[in-house]
């Protein structure tokens, strides 16, 4: 399921980042649309493997979006999103191809939740049990087992810790500021100040640096990086 691509239509920004990024961070490839005529342009270039599909748009319904993409894309998931919560407007969800209905303000976990339990579902059965390792270098990171290793030595990571590193690897080769990282690893409820990054950067840089050279690097005046070869 790690790597599969969701396609996220919401006309709303402030959901749509909020969705992007928890779905990013665990693993997903995320694709974004704000109108009916941008999902259908995204879902033709991407095909991607669900949607979360807002119902009230712009330009169109969400029904009927799902009624278009379902022509193309037989096995693609959908979950709607909706403001409404009428019952009939559940069953009408469901009725138009829909695979799960998610009613706003909704819990971004449960949110979540949904998504992996359709895409249990829809998806061809040995992609949906693909195992979800992450690797870089000689670091590779096992999220059904929440195990580290570096160069064949296991590193024992806080859970905070073995975050930041998922979302450094699902991140590799970008430069990530600290806001980003915040809102990636400790999400929007942090109240507290950036130089938390630092900290636990200190804290990774020494575990892993037990095993082999850094590959946190710091890019000044942005943020960190996972990089092999030092920064310029």
């Amino acid at each position: 399921m790690l790597g599969s691509t969701v396609l996220v239509v919401d006309d709303e920004p402030n959901i749509v980042d909020m969705v992007a990024t928890v779905l990013g961070f665990h693993g997903f490839a995320v694709e974004t649309a704000a109108t009916a005529a941008e999902a259908y342009r995204r879902a033709e270039a991407v095909r991607p493997d669900l949607v979360v599909l807002d119902v009230m748009l712009p330009d169109g319904d969400g029904f009927e979006i799902c009624r278009v993409l379902r022509r193309t894309l037989p096995d693609l998931g959908i979950v709607f999103l909706t403001a409404k919560d009428a019952h009939a407007e559940r069953v009408a969800g469901l009725t138009f191809g829909g695979d799960d209905y998610v009613t706003k303000p909704f819990d971004i976990d449960e949110l979540l939740a949904r998504i992996r339990a359709v895409l249990r579902r829809t998806l061809p059965e040995e992609r949906a049990s693909t195992r979800s390792v992450l690797r870089f270098a000689d670091v590779e990171l096992d999220e059904h087992a929440c195990t580290v290793h570096r160069a064949g030595h296991p590193v024992p990571l806080s859970r905070t810790e073995f975050d930041l590193l998922r979302y450094l690897l699902i991140n590799q080769g970008r430069v990530l500021s600290r806001a980003q990282i915040i809102d990636g690893v400790w999400h929007s409820g942090y109240v507290g100040g950036s130089n938390i990054v630092d900290t636990y950067v200190g804290y990774l840089r020494r575990k892993l640096g037990a095993f082999g050279p850094n590959i946190i690097q710091t890019q000044r005046g942005f943020g960190y990086v996972l990089r092999s070869e030092p920064a310029r």
